[in-house]
């Protein structure tokens, strides 16, 4: 597969089939994906992997623990302006038009939002941290990490999920996983093959035109 199939066959996948992912596979992409670029060769990003009996065992911890979090970033701006508010909220149509889920019915859409915490039935995850002293630029260098374990994943015939909805339940996560009051969980990641028959699948997000947010000079 060339680098540009992978960019354009990957996006987010959010319902899986139960087919296990074995470790062995993981291991070989995230050492791969090890390459990804990092200012100054810092190499932020620190993974935590769930799969097999962990990822049910996890979900299972997360159920017991309802008391609300403080979500370690706020994941969009408070006021979200135009183009970018228009994308996002766009993007969101599409997926519940796809689902037939209707803009009055709040609960089926809050129902489908929570299948983020179940990984949307991957059979395999990982949590992304990264240590509280960096700052934006290392943020942008985990940005390049996962994007590079992606397009890896796209490669091996794995699916994938990007999910920054984790960071609402970063203490949840950090208790089950081992993770020092150091590290800061920026998101996570499903992983697994992808359900065809399910109809979410078919989304296939847009793409703003070059000339809007591109200018030679």
């Amino acid at each position: 597969m060339q680098v540009s199939e992978a960019v354009a066959q990957r996006k987010s996948v959010r319902a899986f089939v139960d087919t296990p992912v074995a470790d062995e596979l993981i291991k070989d992409l995230l050492t791969k994906a090890n390459r990804a670029p990092s200012g100054g060769n810092v190499q932020p990003w620190r993974v935590f992997v769930l799969n097999g009996e962990t990822t049910p065992r996890f979900i299972e911890h997360l159920a017991q623990r309802t008391e609300r979090e403080q979500p370690e970033y706020a994941i969009y701006p408070k006021e979200l302006s135009s183009p970018y508010r228009d994308s996002r909220f766009k993007v969101g149509e599409d997926m519940y038009a796809l689902l037939g889920i209707g803009r009055e019915d709040k609960p089926a859409r809050f129902a489908h939002l929570a299948r983020n915490f179940a990984f949307f039935d991957a059979p395999a995850a990982f949590f992304c941290f990264v240590d509280r002293q960096m700052g934006p630029p290392q943020w942008s260098d985990l940005g390049m990490f996962l994007q590079t374990f992606m397009l890896l994943a796209e490669e091996a015939g794995l699916s994938t999920c990007a999910q920054e909805a984790w960071a609402n339940r970063p203490r949840a996560v950090a208790d089950f996983v081992g993770a020092g009051s150091e590290l800061m969980l920026f998101c996570g990641m499903a992983i697994g093959y992808k359900d065809d028959s399910k109809s979410v699948n078919q989304l296939v997000s847009d793409r703003a035109p070059l000339d809007t947010w591109a200018k030679f000079v």
